[in-house]
């Protein structure tokens, strides 16, 4: 598994999750979609969907756009926010593959928006996993409480997140840097 990053607007991040044996993609929060695309394509990759963390502009703005550039492609949300341009909804425990290596969990940790998705994604048995936090978690804090309450973050962070591996690789919707869990 290999993942690009890709920097947006002033201070988003949107990243590419590659199956390295298919060089199939999937987009995580394509706010730029021409962006992403041409990171895909200079990669040589296919972009088969995209990942939307949750409803925000700045994270699902590209989702319409997106569509129109790469006609039939799915776009995952959450399923109880209201992703623009969402074509499949997505629960807490739903799974997606992406190629022939690579497993992608959708996990509900509310508070930023109530229907907030991480996405933990897991490949070959020797390759550290990931997670897609999106604005629940950053590198220095979580994200605001737009919709949600304390003890919900708590739950996101201290539950749901830190019960992952602590080999997980953590990607967030702003911050490029990476930290482990």
């Amino acid at each position: 598994m290999r993942i690009h990053h890709i920097a947006c607007l002033q201070d988003n991040y949107s990243y590419l999750i590659v199956d390295e044996s298919t060089k199939e993609a999937a987009a995580v929060d394509p706010v730029e979609p021409e962006k992403v695309l041409e990171v895909a394509s200079s990669h040589g990759l296919t972009l088969k969907f995209v990942l939307t963390t949750h409803h925000h502009w700045d994270h699902a703005g590209g989702n319409d756009k997106i569509k129109q550039l790469v006609p039939g492609i799915k776009v995952y949300g959450g399923s109880i926010e209201n992703v623009k341009g969402c074509t499949d909804k997505v629960e807490n425990g739903d799974k997606v593959s992406l190629g022939a290596e690579i497993t992608i969990l959708a996990l509900h940790t509310p508070c930023h928006t109530q229907g907030h998705i991480s996405y933990y994604v897991t490949g070959k048995e020797d390759e550290q996993p990931a997670v897609f936090t999106g604005d629940t978690l950053f590198i220095a804090s979580c994200g605001k409480f737009f919709e949600g309450t304390a003890e919900q973050m708590y739950q996101s962070l201290n539950v749901t997140l830190a019960s992952l591996p602590k080999s997980t690789r953590v990607y967030c919707g702003h911050e490029l840097m990476r930290m482990y869990i």
